[in-house]
């Protein structure tokens, strides 16, 4: 049957749209050189035309050039055609890769929705709330026993603010009297020195030279002062 039928033949992929993209692309570039080679032929027919006399030949030569023109012509609108064709598959293979780019984000979201409803069924908000209940009293227990540790144990609990307040003005309003009469409050005035002098009833220690009345010596003068004696030099001639 095989032989008299004969078999099928697998059939081969359809290319891709970038095999068919680099296809277009080679026959794009074997077309360019053409291109460049008909470039550099009219090139030549030019420089032939500048140099050949009007004439039979010259017309031949501009013959020769204008068909190389033509075919020109031909291969650049071959050129841009394959490139538009090039411009259609890759707008294409971008959209396909859009939509490829959209599939596996979809499935991403997938993915990441069963996980976060895996994980919601172990979270409870009711649960949170109460850990929060919890977490508030025991901050205000914390507080009840700083505020407790920090109290003064020899500070009776009798005291009359209002009568201390008073007291307090008080203070202020004797301090401010001192300022205003003095300048400076007393209990920071510089201590007076004592009249140690008058104390101890001393006399004042005498000024300059007592006066020495007539008929006395200078001797007897001192000896009234309390001081000894001092001899006189005579001077003689």
């Amino acid at each position: 049957m095989k032989r008299v039928f004969g078999v099928k033949k697998d059939k081969e992929p359809p290319p891709s749209i970038q095999d068919a993209s680099d296809k277009i692309n080679k026959r794009g570039d074997t077309v360019e050189e053409k291109i460049k080679k008909l470039d550099a032929e009219l090139s030549r027919y030019k420089e032939q035309i500048k140099k050949t006399r009007p004439g039979p030949a010259q017309e031949a030569v501009k013959a020769r050039a204008m068909r190389v023109l033509k075919q020109k012509r031909m291969y650049e609108g071959q050129r841009d055609m394959l490139y538009n064709q090039t411009f259609n598959l890759d707008q294409v293979a971008f959209a396909a890769d859009g939509i490829k780019d959209a599939q596996q984000t979809m499935s991403a979201l997938k993915s990441a929705n069963k996980e976060l409803k895996g994980m919601m069924k172990t979270v409870k908000i009711q649960d949170i709330d109460n850990l929060q209940d919890e977490m508030m009293d025991l901050m205000d227990v914390s507080n009840e026993i700083q505020e407790t540790l920090g109290r003064s144990y020899n500070v009776p609990d009798d005291l009359d603010e209002d009568e201390l307040m008073g007291e307090l003005d008080a203070l202020e309003a004797d301090m401010g009297l001192e300022t205003e009469s003095e300048g400076v409050p007393s209990y920071l005035q510089p201590d007076k020195e004592s009249d140690f002098d008058s104390e101890i009833n001393l006399p004042s220690a005498p000024i300059g030279q007592a006066a020495v009345p007539g008929g006395r010596s200078n001797a007897q003068a001192e000896d009234e002062l309390g001081l000894p004696p001092v001899p006189r030099a005579s001077l003689r001639d």
